[in-house]
């Protein structure tokens, strides 16, 4: 791993801040049925692992070239769905685990950079607007599903590992928040689904060496169809859309406007009762800047019901 001098401050100043955007962030996600009815008192555990590669497009004016990451992130969470005012509501979080190698060349000298460290804590609350009111396991297995219209609001907090003197970190050292509507329309075993949301971020006051970073709104578009198969099978074709998210540093802006569409695959299954497993795999099919990223996750799920 090569040094950070101050001979070429400025450029490795950039680099790095460049690098850093490769972490992988809430808008690359594609998550389908997140807004699918369940029961009220059920329980979720889940355990994830997910693996990111791939390049970070960078202002070619800038002597930064061949940025790449390659990132290991392991997740646990827990979820609990609950009955409000008659409707379905769940309260979810999540922790993430994160190792990255991410390098690039600075005027033709390769930099490279590693981070290993607890990311920061996800929070979110959901509640289903219009669909099936609130049941009991039982009442809702004698139900059909129908179509749901939901509303969430997703936070991060400032948890995660974080040094000032470092550019690269895993933590980001603000607070996120995203309300976001999704609606879901089941059609016999097919199932349609789309959200529409936005992050909004608190600016970083101890950015490196004591400056300021912020960053603009980044909205987010997510679209998924799949099929249902029998014993809880299923599978979905997801695309994924975000815009915005410029970031400055004291005041300054950065050409790192994203404009990036995503495409991807999900699959899950249960192999008993209680447990069931989910594959995902996607790629980056429009990047206009940051992480153009092919990643693949695997998950593992246990659900128990209030007694």
């Amino acid at each position: 791993m090569s040094r950070l001098t101050s001979s070429c401050a400025p450029c490795l100043f950039t680099a790095v801040r460049l690098l850093s955007s490769a972490a992988p962030v809430s808008a690359q996600e594609l998550e389908p049925r997140s807004y699918s009815a369940s029961p009220v008192g059920t329980n979720f555990v889940v355990v994830g692992y997910t693996y990111l590669t791939g390049s970070v497009l960078t202002d070619p004016s800038l002597p930064v070239t061949n940025v790449q990451a390659r990132i290991n992130a392991l997740s646990a969470a827990y979820e609990h769905t609950f009955g409000l005012a008659g409707h379905t509501a769940s309260i979810a979080f999540a922790i993430p685990y994160t190792r990255g190698n991410l390098s690039g060349d600075v005027i033709d000298a390769p930099t490279e950079v590693h981070r290993a460290g607890m990311g920061d804590l996800r929070l979110r609350f959901a509640v289903n607007l219009i669909g099936n009111r609130a049941m009991s396991p039982e009442e809702f297995a004698r139900h059909a599903p129908t179509g749901s219209l939901g509303l969430s609001l997703t936070m991060s907090a400032p948890t995660g590992q974080y040094v000032p003197s470092r550019l690269v970190n895993i933590g980001t050292n603000r607070w996120a928040f995203k309300p976001e509507i999704g609606i879901s329309q089941p059609v016999g075993h097919w199932f349609f689904e789309a959200t529409a949301g936005a992050w909004f971020f608190t600016t970083n006051n101890s950015f490196f060496r004591g400056n300021t970073r912020s960053q603009d709104p980044l909205l987010t578009l997510q679209l998924h169809g799949g099929y249902g198969f029998s014993q809880g099978r299923w599978i979905a074709a997801d695309i994924g859309y975000v815009a915005g998210g410029s970031t400055s540093v004291n005041g300054g802006p950065n050409k790192d406007r994203q404009s990036n569409m995503r495409y991807g695959l999900t699959f899950a299954a249960p192999f008993t009762r209680n447990w069931a497993a989910k594959l995902a795999l996607s790629n980056g099919f429009v990047t206009r800047a940051g992480g153009n990223y092919k990643e693949i996750s695997f998950a593992l799920q246990y659900r128990w019901f209030d007694r």
